[in-house]
């Protein structure tokens, strides 16, 4: 996993670990990791600048691309989304990435409603697909009693988890 972001490279991490990412910009780009994470702004100079060309070499006509994932998509309204919508689609141009080949991922706290479709089209003028009504995920909220009524009684669902507790972590787990 590498994050490639403007940040300073003075603690640059050239392997991951358990704790860190590969964030070493050059090591990125010598050996392009599966996922990579990235911002708007530096997605956009990866596909401009020279020295960042390397990254791309071994993704270029190949099915290596499966996910473009943007967090807090409905912040890409208006001038942003057709930016954003615009840098999606030079990134599928330069790795030349056939249309319907990749999942795209929105995700969004705030986006929902009644309806589906005004979702899905906004979705659609971003990432240049197609979104069924069951390409989305909606919220749906319980409460803690309705919840323990469909499923088990609270007294139960206690047991159970102390059971678990006890067994996993013995005696003093409960304490």
């Amino acid at each position: 996993v590498g994050l490639y972001i403007g940040s300073s490279d003075d603690n640059a991490q050239k392997s991951m670990s358990e704790e860190y990412v590969i964030t070493d910009k050059q090591t990125l780009c010598d050996n392009p990791p599966d996922i990579l994470l990235t911002n708007y702004k530096m997605l956009d100079f990866m596909l401009m600048r020279p020295r960042d060309q390397k990254i791309w070499k071994h993704n270029i006509d190949t099915d290596v691309l499966k996910f473009i994932a943007v967090d807090e998509i409905h912040t890409f309204d208006g001038a942003q989304g057709t930016d954003l919508a615009s840098l999606l689609r030079r990134v599928r141009a330069k790795l030349k990435v056939k249309k319907g080949t990749i999942a795209c991922i929105g995700t969004s706290a705030t986006l929902g409603g009644d309806t589906t479709e005004p979702i899905r089209n906004f979705a659609s003028d971003i990432f240049d697909e197609e979104f069924d009504e069951d390409s989305i995920v909606k919220e749906y909220r319980i409460d803690a009693n309705e919840f323990f009524a469909n499923n088990k009684k609270l007294e139960d669902w206690i047991k159970v988890q102390m059971e678990y507790l006890h067994n996993e972590y013995g005696e003093n787990a409960i304490n």
